[in-house]
């Protein structure tokens, strides 16, 4: 696999799409997502967060709004204009595999839907890059399309879907604690939760 032309062809769906996509999710709820990675970070408010993905800039801008500063980082160029203007908030353009991110910075990065679009043969790079970004203590949020640990194209998006049991073996490798998962929507059979969402815990040493 090249993995820069398979970043590379998502990110171009996404600009090419971002229009849509905006005003397909906008309206998305997902508080339960974003009070799972608030509830356990254990640092004073108000917190630094990472919108790893952010899109056009939705949950940027509900960090903003319940109090905290929130940066966002993606990498398709038309979701960093959007999210900027949307949300008022700083965001990079970065893509996953050339993230260049400061150390210990953030309580929490919020990764709602975005690392199942890494390669798996990038993920603990990029995982790595993750902890290192977290200050000691923080959390990483992670919410994904949960499935049987295979990767490929769907459409023009490569997407990689774990269960939980893979998952836990990345992201207990790169030096995560897990913390608690659970399965999206809530209140449904499993067969009707095609999301995975966990939160993590960089140690404090």
């Amino acid at each position: 696999m090249d993995l820069h032309d398979i970043t590379h062809r998502t990110l171009a769906h996404y600009d090419q799409t971002a229009d849509t996509f905006f005003a397909g999710t906008i309206d998305h709820d997902v508080s339960q997502n974003i009070d799972a990675l608030l509830q356990a970070i254990e640092s004073a408010a108000p917190f630094t967060i990472l919108d790893l993905g952010c899109g056009p800039g939705r949950d940027l801008k509900a960090f903003t709004e319940l109090g905290h500063q929130a940066i966002g980082i993606d990498g398709s160029s038309r979701f960093v204009e959007m999210a900027r203007q949307y949300s008022g908030c700083e965001v990079w353009h970065q893509d996953f595999l050339e993230l260049d991110l400061p150390a210990a910075r953030f309580d929490g990065v919020f990764a709602n839907a975005s690392l199942f679009h890494v390669p798996a043969a990038a993920l603990p790079d990029v995982l790595a890059r993750l902890y290192g970004t977290l200050k000691p203590g923080g959390v990483l949020f992670s919410s994904n399309p949960r499935g049987d640990n295979r990767e490929g194209w769907n459409g023009p998006r490569y997407g990689s879907y774990h269960d939980y049991a893979a998952w836990e073996r990345y992201l207990t490798s790169a030096g995560f604690v897990p913390l608690h998962h659970y399965y999206r929507p809530a209140g449904l059979p499993r067969d009707q939760q095609p999301w995975l969402a966990s939160v993590w815990r960089k140690p404090v040493c």
